[in-house]
């Protein structure tokens, strides 16, 4: 083999194997579960770390994230401002999601969970994404009156609503369900009793977190692996 001939063999052996790193890469990344998770209202008024009088617990933003971390997931979050208008920020998390789609990412690997104020945003994102086969868990963030007061917002997808007994917000969200005009293949509840009320999703507690990746991972039976 003359020298030139030996140097086109080398560079296009280099070639060929960069392109099957990548791809073996491109393959790694749709592989993942992906989570976006939005926080609640007193977290964008305060600090992490912040004590809540009211509840008697201190807010753990870092923590929750870092145990979705911890589980392997990918996870989107960001401490938003002051009166983040909700329909507007919805939109933006539908962008990052196409995004992520539009890489070969499957919608069954996106899940989107949301606290309270973060629950009513993860609702609306539901609303605009119409993707049936993505994950959505909604936790301290309906009430009966959201019917007539929120009557845009429709569930899609695979829903988990997870509420607590002795918060404000703790009923079930059936109604909405119901009144839905999209598609909804899984739809679950959790009620939870830690007599916290709506503290309780201020904690990085197992309680609401632990199912919350169990959705994530697909696991719609909630079931103990």
């Amino acid at each position: 083999m003359s020298h030139k001939y030996y140097i086109i063999t080398v560079l296009l052996l280099f070639s060929f194997i960069g392109c099957q790193a990548k791809k073996k890469g491109q393959n790694k990344e749709i592989e993942k579960d992906y989570i976006f998770f939005i926080h609640n209202k007193f977290l964008e008024e305060n600090p992490d770390g912040t004590y809540s009088d009211t509840y008697g617990v201190t807010v753990n933003y870092k923590g929750i994230v870092e145990s979705y971390k911890n589980d392997g997931f990918v996870v989107f979050s960001e401490k938003r401002p002051a009166e983040t208008n909700e329909q507007d920020y919805a939109r933006k998390v539908v962008s990052q999601i196409d995004s992520l789609i539009s890489k070969g990412i499957k919608p069954n690997h996106i899940t989107v969970i949301g606290t309270s104020k973060g629950g009513y945003i993860a609702q609306f994102i539901s609303t605009f994404a119409k993707q049936p086969d993505m994950n959505f868990v909604f936790i301290g963030s309906f009430q009966d009156e959201d019917i007539e007061r929120l009557p845009t917002i429709n569930f899609c997808e695979n829903i988990l609503t997870i509420y607590e007994k002795s918060d404000v917000f703790g009923v079930s969200a059936t109604k909405r369900k119901e009144t839905s005009k999209l598609k909804i293949n899984e739809f679950k509840e959790i009620e939870l009793n830690t007599g916290l009320k709506h503290g309780f999703l201020y904690i990085a507690s197992d309680l609401w977190i632990k199912p919350s990746k169990m959705w994530a991972k697909r696991n719609y039976q909630l079931v103990e692996q």
